[in-house]
């Protein structure tokens, strides 16, 4: 059956790293766009970034731009985040969702989005 399974989340300082991958299976990765979206407790979904099928085209939010990083590797059917410069602010359950073709001009919205994974949980913390 179609699975995004999100690992690579932990406890980091202020100012640290962590990558995370978003593992996909049962579908032809290569078809669908890949976002990745945060939950903080109290708050809504938002989102982080796109990445297109190709990895050729990216969409971040403004609070991740400069600092974030996303790749993929079609061959692997991994989507890679790279987040660095981590502030306190960043700590959510991230979670990656597929959408058919293209992120779209509206990526941050959670409802252009489908199957999600069960998260992985990011803690930025001294």
């Amino acid at each position: 059956q179609v699975q995004l399974v999100e690992s690579g989340g932990g406890l980091v300082q202020p100012g640290g790293s962590l990558r995370l991958s978003c593992a996909a299976s049962g579908f032809t990765f290569d078809d669908y766009a890949i976002g990745w979206f945060r939950q903080a407790p109290g708050k809504e979904r938002e989102g982080v970034l796109c990445i297109s099928t190709g990895g050729g085209t990216t969409y971040y939010a403004d609070s991740v731009k400069g600092r974030f990083t996303v790749s993929r590797a079609n061959a692997k059917k991994t989507v890679t985040l790279q987040m660095d410069s981590l502030k306190p602010e960043d700590t959510a359950v991230y979670y990656c969702a597929r959408r058919w073709r293209s992120c779209s001009t509206t990526w941050y919205t959670t409802a252009n989005f489908g199957s999600w994974g069960q998260g992985t949980q990011v803690t930025v913390s001294s």
